[in-house]
């Protein structure tokens, strides 16, 4: 639907991570303009699986921002 309506955009997902690597809760730190990109750029994220943050050689929960391109070809 999005590529039919010619939605692009960028979307930055802000994104608490745990110390196990798992999304634990995610917002949108910038929209794009288009809630449906939005909403499909946080559901992805929640998804991913990632490396923890460490701090002084210990995993921890930490937030990090992802940004998504929606680019059409």
């Amino acid at each position: 639907m999005s590529k039919r309506l010619g939605e692009q955009g960028k979307t930055v997902v802000r994104v608490l991570i745990s110390a196990e690597g798992l999304p634990l809760r995610s917002n949108i730190q910038v929209s794009s303009g288009y809630d449906r990109l939005d909403e499909a750029a946080r559901q992805a994220v929640m998804s991913w699986r990632f490396v923890p943050g460490k701090r002084n050689g210990v995993a921890e929960d930490m937030e990090f921002s992802v940004p998504i391109n929606w680019v059409l070809n």
